[in-house]
């Protein structure tokens, strides 16, 4: 069952996963041409690799935008749970992407951490690091706020991986500063490998987190609280005469999934049986926006057959594990 969401925090109007990540594209063809300039004229191999970063931003926002356009088709005949997963194939890509990256920027800077060189005309270098900084900022944090109102995986991954290049762009101006007040050329590409030292890391969460996604991961441990809470409080209110077992769920990107069994008294009428099943469905709803619930109703004291092989495979590993015990 799937019923409408109650309302989400308030957000500007455009402030939608498509709008956003279209920004975003903008901003990193924006950031790319800063932090080319700021390369450009200093030769810093750690604006170099900052600049790198900066294409990753741009593949990964045109990537991001095209799964999150796919996400929000509806279902149909070959994908009937809809196309919500696509926004995690977003998040991997841009963690190989990351990766990627990063063993450049490695390469680079070990090239020239074995032949320095100076850096030039830092203040400017520094001037156009800073304003990109500032764009990629901004942008992350609204990205960030609507990730959590529109729940988009993608959204989310992609204000994250700004968030990276904004710490980067930090580090590396801060290399710059120290290659300035002390003259020391090796500080240069050493703050280089440690950027990319930081994206690498950044990359493997990425990856991480698409690949739990897509492997059909349980709902959030928050998300799952409320589920057990609205189903304790009906079984109470129904002084113990619903009963609920055999919950399963997963997560889809910005859709939950929940079955569970609900069983109920045989002298109940299938009316009354209805009317329940309803009021529980709202209920989780409510409590879980985005939630798309199937309940199965039995009686009570009924098993399916699902349910007892499960207990049979149960009993077996006791009795397996009984056996090692004495063995042992």
């Amino acid at each position: 069952m799937s019923a409408p969401e109650p309302a989400r925090p308030s957000l500007p109007p455009w402030m939608t996963p498509t709008n956003l990540l279209r920004v975003s594209v903008a901003v990193a063809l924006l950031t790319i041409a800063l932090k080319m300039a700021a390369w450009w004229v200093t030769d810093s191999v750690s604006l170099l690799s900052d600049a790198l970063e900066s294409f990753v931003n741009l593949a990964g926002a045109v990537f991001a935008l095209a799964m999150v356009t796919v996400a929000h088709r509806p279902a149909d005949d070959c994908h009937p749970y809809g196309h919500h997963k696509a926004e995690y194939f977003s998040s991997g890509f841009e963690g190989i992407l990351i990766l990627g990256a990063a063993v450049a920027i490695v390469w680079a800077a070990g090239l020239r951490l074995l032949q320095p060189q100076p850096v030039q005309a830092v203040g400017w270098g520094l001037g156009l690091s800073l304003a990109s900084t500032a764009c990629n900022a901004l942008l992350a944090w609204g990205m960030l706020r609507a990730a959590r109102v529109h729940r988009s995986a993608a959204l989310e991954g992609d204000a994250r991986h700004l968030l990276t290049d904004v710490w980067t762009s930090v580090g590396v101006v801060a290399g710059l500063l120290a290659v300035r007040a002390t003259g020391w050329l090796w500080v240069d590409p050493v703050v280089a490998i440690g950027v990319a030292l930081n994206i690498l890391r950044e990359g493997a969460r990425l990856l991480w987190s698409a690949s739990q996604g897509l492997m059909d991961e349980a709902m959030d441990p928050a998300l799952l609280a409320r589920v057990q809470q609205v189903l304790q409080t009906h079984a109470d209110a129904s002084g113990g005469a619903v009963v609920f077992d055999d919950l399963v769920s997963r997560r889809a990107g910005a859709r939950n999934h929940l079955d569970l069994h609900m069983h109920l008294p045989h002298d109940w009428t299938l009316g009354q049986a209805a009317r329940e099943r309803r009021a529980v469905e709202r209920a989780l709803v409510h409590a879980v926006p985005g939630l798309r619930a199937t309940i199965a109703l039995l009686p009570r004291d009924h098993t399916t057959v699902f349910e007892t092989l499960q207990a049979r495979r149960e009993q077996q590993q006791q009795e397996e594990k009984k056996v090692e015990e004495r063995r042992s």
